[in-house]
């Protein structure tokens, strides 16, 4: 970022005025970065200018920021270590994925009911707390329910369980409900407001899908989920991105009996996800209340498997 990146303000950019600068900052652009990395589309809506002129904002802020361009591979390496990493509560599981859930990253759970995706999500939440000398982040946790998981009492066993003040940790955990997928997207547009009261460093949607699902059925309507879906997971991103914090969603399977496809359970949202999720992981049930988590997807790790189990004090090995 240039030098005079963090003493401008929005109001310095060509084309924005006072009540434009008004209207960014309701919209939840509050700094230079955060319109360098908008699509001029959502720029327009949100202030209600021409997208040609947004477009010349966005690039302003480019500018500013140092932003948009070519890096050598020295410089991408020296800014990767900014990047923090959250334990699961499971060495093996943390292994699996080269240290825990990265920050600035979207890790994708699926698996069948009972394969402990929630009760990772959950823990996360409570670990996300912790001093990052105890492989947390120090920071709170944000979590979109769209599913009516979310159980209060199962946070304060876990904090029990690493002995942690449970009504501390409930009061670090903002949680929404989602009744539709419109609420869903529109609680992302909060949570960047949320991130500037709170340290927010995790992000969890529980599940990412469902109600996508139930809403658009049939292949007439595919093209808009998937578009809608696309966003939203790029939303996510953004707002990880901005605040350097882990993206962790949940997501459904389902099934294809076919045994040409060898493993029968497949993930909703096909290849939108698949692409926009930085490291997909598939849970299974095991036997004596273990689970197995396979890494399927990542920019850097090799594919590969991990035990843990699922206590009433947390995750664990």
């Amino acid at each position: 970022m240039s030098e005079n990146a963090g003493e401008k303000k929005i109001e310095d950019l060509p084309g924005v005025g006072p009540a434009t600068a008004d209207k960014l900052r309701e919209a939840g652009y509050e700094d230079l970065m955060a319109i360098a990395v908008a699509s001029p589309k959502d720029l327009s809506e949100a202030t209600d200018i021409g997208e040609g002129i947004a477009i010349k904002i966005i690039q302003a802020a480019r500018r500013e920021a140092d932003v948009g361009g070519f890096e050598t591979g020295d410089v991408l390496l020296d800014r990767r270590k900014q990047i923090g990493h959250l334990t699961s509560g499971s060495k093996a599981l943390d292994e699996l994925l080269g240290g825990g859930f990265e920050t600035q990253s979207i890790t994708e759970m699926y698996g069948e009911f009972g394969s402990g995706k929630t009760q990772i999500a959950h823990q996360l939440c409570v670990n996300v707390q912790r001093a990052k000398s105890e492989n947390g982040l120090g920071g709170h946790a944000l979590y979109i329910d769209t599913e009516n998981t979310f159980r209060p009492e199962r946070i304060i066993q876990m904090a029990e369980g690493l002995g942690m003040d449970q009504t501390e940790v409930l009061s670090k955990i903002h949680v929404a409900r989602a009744y539709n997928s419109n609420h869903q997207t529109m609680l992302v547009e909060k949570a960047a407001e949320v991130a500037k009261e709170f340290p927010i460093r995790l992000i969890v949607v529980d599940s990412l899908t469902a109600h996508f699902r139930a809403e658009y059925v049939g292949r007439g309507t595919l093209a808009d989920r998937q578009q809608k879906l696309n966003k939203h997971m790029h939303d996510l991103l953004r707002i990880g991105g901005l605040n350097n914090a882990v993206i962790a969603v949940t997501n459904q399977v389902s099934v294809k009996p076919d045994a040409f496809f060898g493993d029968p359970t497949r993930p909703i949202g096909g290849h939108i996800v698949g692409h926009t999720a930085t490291f997909r992981m598939y849970l299974r049930k095991s036997k004596g209340g273990k689970r197995i988590a396979r890494l399927i997807d990542s920019p850097h790790l090799p594919e590969g498997e991990a035990v843990f189990s699922v206590l009433e004090q947390g995750i664990t090995d």
